[in-house]
């Protein structure tokens, strides 16, 4: 077993860990952050993305260890201080880019990555970037169309039935 210790969400956090630990792993069943879904654990799916020193990562192919000493963002840092929802989350909200949610949070943390390092993509550009994400429910339209209102351009929102 290993000592780690990382910030998460900008608190201090820690724990034992075997070598062989999986980030993700650590994240669930260690801090009981269980917004960083695994679907996949083959670096497929990006429902597991979270920010490691402001990169995004794939949590289910990076080892804890790895980790330590880093700066850590999940989904449930998004958040505002407030607690009110983040402009990406917001979006996802007011534009329906959800259907059962598995694959959100690692959505919501990708679009932060985009957003970060493209802050007005085009649509190609999102849909591109979001090529290692899977959604089996939306068929990605809501979920481009909430990136791109997240971005600030004008984008219609989702009528409500």
């Amino acid at each position: 077993m290993t000592k780690i210790e990382m910030n998460v969400n900008g608190r201090a956090a820690s724990g034992e860990v075997e070598g062989r630990t999986l980030l993700s792993s650590f994240l669930r069943d260690e801090l009981r952050l269980t917004g960083t879904h695994v679907g996949c654990d083959t670096s497929q799916c990006g429902a597991c993305v979270v920010h490691v020193n402001g990169e995004a990562v794939k949590s289910c192919t990076m080892l804890a260890v790895e980790a330590a000493g880093s700066e850590v963002t999940t989904v449930e840092g998004m958040a505002n201080a407030d607690g009110s929802l983040s402009v990406i989350q917001q979006a996802f909200q007011d534009h329906h880019g959800l259907q059962c949610g598995f694959c959100t949070p690692g959505m919501v943390m990708s679009a932060a990555a985009l957003l970060k390092e493209n802050p007005k993509p085009s649509e190609a550009e999102v849909r591109d970037y979001l090529e290692g994400n899977i959604c089996r429910c939306t068929g990605y339209h809501n979920i481009v169309k909430a990136i791109m209102a997240a971005s600030g351009q004008d984008v219609a929102p989702v009528a409500a039935e």
